[in-house]
């Protein structure tokens, strides 16, 4: 297992970011532009809870090798007890198998943990059955059903 260093991510990272989504979209064209990327990173100040996280590579001088997204969201029902959601969970695809994912998947418990939530969700694509496999050997188990419906033609 390769230990990372995972922080927050800074406005430079974008690209790296950016890059790590291409490798998992159907079509280039469902990736921002770094133009389009920076105009949505001046949005995040309007979530004081939303955190994006990227996981650096030591032995490759830092690079960005992973990345994922935590929001903490503050309820009234659960007696006011928040909860989390993880979403856009990347690891570079020459990177997996070596831990990158778990190290960011345990950053992002511990960060629930810190904040008192009640729970840390997820979802995933279902055609993305590595993915699931994963999660539930973190703990994660299928909880519900998940609707969606889009909102955007």
């Amino acid at each position: 297992m390769s230990t990372v260093h995972i922080r927050e991510a800074r406005q430079a990272d974008l690209e790296s970011v950016l890059a790590l989504y291409a490798a998992i979209e159907n079509s280039p064209a469902d990736v921002l532009t770094l133009e389009e990327a920076q105009a949505v990173w001046t949005q995040f100040a309007r979530y004081p809870s939303y955190r994006l996280w990227v996981a650096c590579d030591p032995a490759q001088h830092g690079a960005v090798v992973g990345t994922y997204a935590l929001l903490v969201m503050h309820n009234l029902a659960h007696r006011g007890t928040p909860s989390a959601i993880v979403e856009d969970v990347v690891v570079a695809q020459d990177q997996q198998g070596r831990g990158i994912g778990r190290q960011m998947m345990a950053h992002a418990m511990q960060q629930a943990r810190d904040a008192g939530c009640y729970k840390l969700a997820l979802s995933s694509n279902a055609r993305r059955k590595g993915a699931h496999a994963f999660y539930e050997s973190l703990g994660f188990a299928q909880h519900g059903l998940s609707f969606v419906v889009e909102t955007l033609t």
